[in-house]
């Protein structure tokens, strides 16, 4: 390392040793990320070496064999599973305080009644015991304290531990922002889910796991509404000893930056879209090429956390992150849970059907979550057979929309879509109820008119613009 990085990593360990706010482990974790940054150290990726996966590394989730059908061999398998959910993200981009968690997404449910509703039926029908683990964040963990305790007569044991916390990095000076007067949250934050490894460890979490005879761990976003424990990747794993899976799903035009899976010098490995040279990153987009992305639903068996984590072994690619906070620039360091699949034996993707990524990013998703597209079984949500076509109707909602109070006072009811191939609705636009949308709709109330589009109204292939277009 440079001498000028070397004085740089000095006095950024210097500052970082007077927090108190944060535990050793997390200023060791935090000192050893900034220290990969500064060294320079990300290999670059030769395009050339790039090869498209086998079948033997993706694995097609229809050539998996299925689930044992003796209910006591189903119970073996998943009393060795954990469901563990990334809970750390605020709903502050749908306008929401607290959790993003614990958003309302159908009949008065929030995502996170909804897990444990899943995972109840699951132990109830095999007499099982999975526990759920929520991994939050220090933005989320009192509000998440507070909302577990209404589940305690459930029968699910729920864990909460937290990720690390780590001081955001003044960029002028490279000083961490706490020290300079910063204390509250905004001097911190959570290092992306990549941290999921070294916390589960670093929390006592792991260990206890262990010591049950649990050996894998899923792990899933909160939001993701279609990560419901499959019991025909969890068998395969266990009997193929797949210390890591990624569940990946083809692409669709809507999913061109997400990440891919590759082999690579004899390794599976996740290929970020910031990983890719600028003259690559359209062949990167392209759906032919590379045709799956990752999900985020991720099988990671515990043992093999326990090995490489003791190793520091997990050194997956560094995300820069740059913010400004208060008119200061920062720059927060992250890495990524699916990154690491490349340090793990006998890794493979699963290309699983699309029904297992259903994410709620947006209230555009909350109104196909919402819709007649979808019903509710056992907290499960379950796509309407009457929908022919596999890809979900394309939804755009104008900024009016954006927070979910909004969405929801703009919907006297939730429109039926089942035919519908997409939306567009841009200005003050109302809807009133049991309206059903067929084809393709656009709506667009001029600028200062409000339009409210009445009851019971079937708009199929129409361009609004006013009143007199109903």
């Amino acid at each position: 390392m440079a001498a000028a990085a070397d004085v740089k990593l000095e006095n950024l360990r210097a500052a970082v040793d007077k927090l108190d706010q944060i535990s050793e482990n997390e200023k060791s974790g935090f000192i050893s990320l900034v220290s990969r940054y500064l060294s320079g150290e990300a290999e670059q990726i030769e395009w050339s070496k790039i090869q498209t996966p086998t079948d033997e590394v993706v694995v097609p989730y229809d050539t998996l064999s299925p689930a044992p059908e003796d209910l006591s061999e189903t119970k073996k398998l998943l009393d060795k599973l954990v469901v563990l959910k990334l809970n750390g993200g605020l709903g502050t981009t749908m306008g929401c305080t607290g959790p993003k968690s614990v958003i309302e997404v159908r009949n008065g449910f929030t995502f996170l009644d909804l897990i444990v509703i899943q995972i109840e039926s699951l132990n109830k029908k095999y007499g099982c015991n999975v526990p759920l683990l929520l991994m939050n964040s220090f933005n989320t963990h009192d509000d998440t304290q507070k909302i577990v305790e209404k589940y305690s007569n459930s029968n699910i044991e729920i864990h909460t531990f937290n990720q690390s916390q780590y001081p955001r990095i003044v960029t002028e000076d490279f000083s961490p922002l706490p020290s300079k007067g910063k204390t509250g949250k905004d001097g911190w934050y959570p290092p992306g889910h990549g941290d999921v490894f070294p916390s589960l460890n670093n929390s006592g979490k792991l260990d206890n796991l262990l010591a049950q005879g649990k050996e894998y761990v899923f792990v899933a976003n909160s939001d993701n509404l279609g990560a419901i424990v499959d019991i025909k990747i969890l068998n395969h794993l266990i009997h193929n000893q797949n210390e890591y899976c990624m569940e990946v799903t083809p692409k669709t035009l809507a999913d061109v930056k997400g990440g891919t899976l590759i082999s690579y010098e004899g390794r599976v490995q996740l290929l970020e879209i910031a990983q890719v040279p600028d003259e690559h990153v359209n062949e990167f987009k392209s759906i032919e090429k590379f045709k799956i992305f990752n999900t985020n639903n991720l099988w990671v068996n515990l043992k093999a956390i326990k090995r490489l984590v003791e190793a520091e072994a997990l050194k997956m690619e560094i995300i820069p992150n740059p913010k400004e906070v208060d008119g200061v620039k920062v720059l927060q360091l992250e890495t990524a849970a699916g990154a690491a699949i490349r340090f793990f034996e006998k890794a493979i993707g699963i290309n699983v059907p699309r029904s297992r990524f259903l994410p709620v990013k947006a209230t555009s998703d909350l109104l196909l979550v919402q819709s007649d597209l979808y019903t509710l079984v056992d907290g499960f949500v379950i796509r309407n057979p009457a929908r022919t076509n596999p890809t979900n109707p394309s939804i755009e909602l104008g900024p009016e929309f954006k927070k979910v109070a909004n969405f929801l006072a703009r919907f006297k009811s939730i429109p039926s879509i089942v035919d519908l191939d997409s939306l567009k609705v841009s200005g003050d636009v109302w809807f009133g109820a049991g309206i059903t949308l067929k084809g393709k709709v656009t709506i667009t109330a001029k600028s200062g008119v409000k339009l409210e589009i009445p009851d019971g109204v079937v708009l199929e292939n129409k361009d609004i613009n006013g009143p007199e277009d109903l």
